[in-house]
């Protein structure tokens, strides 16, 4: 018989990191408040401290993002445009 894995919202784990951060209650109180082991919430405000600057980047990201994806889906439509012109050609012949 397998134990299955618990799996944790990203908003509980936000939640359970930031009270960390906070440091207003030792690791213990947290895991036992939570029922989450200690390790795993260490790994959770590490996360949050390395990924933190991501959060105020991610808008110029995803504008860039989208631009390459505008783009690439004109280069698309063109070229379907083309093959289909040259295929209408081909069936009125």
């Amino acid at each position: 018989m397998s134990k299955q894995r618990k799996r944790y919202s990203p908003e509980f784990k936000a939640k359970v990191a930031l009270r960390a951060l906070k440091e207003e209650e030792t690791m213990s109180e947290l895991s036992s408040r939570f029922g989450v082991h200690p390790t795993m919430i260490n790994a959770w405000k590490r996360a949050l401290l390395e990924n933190a600057a991501n959060i105020f980047d991610k808008g110029q990201k995803s504008r860039k993002q989208k631009e390459a994806q505008v783009e690439d889906l004109f280069r698309q439509i063109g070229e379907l445009k083309v093959e289909n012109d040259f295929l209408s050609k081909k069936l009125s012949l």
